[in-house]
């Protein structure tokens, strides 16, 4: 049984055995009170392991099914693992930094950690066709990449209270992927670069409202 498949069946059976609303999902779900008043660090992982319902984990678990292969072809066995949970990590850590002043925020889902996979992916072929859901037509990943940042960062900048997506650990994860994909393989980033600056132009924005707008955080 390779990596992928081994990440797959672990994070199915603990979605099972954990299921949402019993004692242990509240326990280890990603918490923003729970990390800062009571140093709960386990939950920036562990959170990873828990979904909503079937439908969750099995829109995570396909992408990263789908799109894992890239990721282990380019980087192997070991890059595919730190990818995966640096970017739950990272998306959890982001997430932590953005809703501090707000101790009642959960979150979770491997939404993170699949967001590094697919996006290392797209830095490696910024043209990998992505389809979405009823759409038979395939999305250059850097046009995907360009409208999902875009999206994410809307979404985080003017938020709905009836929005249930994690969208700063999606970009905390997409982020940690986009990095260790050109940290890793500087030739691939420098040829793919100007699809990667297309990419970017949301993150660069971001960043101009949060450390110099102060916006949020």
């Amino acid at each position: 049984m390779n990596v992928l498949i081994l990440i797959i069946a672990i994070t199915a059976i603990i979605s099972f055995v954990v299921p949402n609303g019993s004692s242990n999902f509240e326990k280890y779900k990603f918490n923003v009170g729970a990390i800062r008043n009571r140093n709960e660090y386990i939950r920036l992982l562990s959170s990873g392991f828990l979904h909503a319902d079937i439908f969750h984990l099995l829109f995570n678990m396909m992408t990263l099914y789908f799109f894992g292969p890239v990721v282990m072809q380019a980087f192997g066995n070991v890059g595919f693992i730190l990818i995966y949970f640096g970017s739950i990590l990272l998306g959890n850590i982001f997430s932590l930094f953005v809703y501090q002043r707000q101790p009642w925020y959960s979150a979770i889902g491997a939404s993170g950690g699949v967001s590094g996979i697919l996006f290392a992916s797209i830095a490696m072929i910024p043209h990998l066709e992505i389809y979405m859901f009823f759409i038979p037509i395939g999305i250059p990943g850097f046009v995907f990449g360009l409208l999902y940042f875009s999206y994410s960062v809307y979404m985080m900048l003017n938020p709905n209270q009836h929005d249930n997506i994690g969208h700063a650990a999606h970009l905390g994860g997409a982020f940690f992927g986009l990095v260790y994909a050109v940290a890793t393989q500087p030739q691939a980033a420098i040829t793919n670069s100007p699809f990667l600056g297309i990419m970017a132009l949301p993150l660069i924005y971001l960043a101009y409202e949060i450390f110099v707008r102060k916006r949020i955080g």
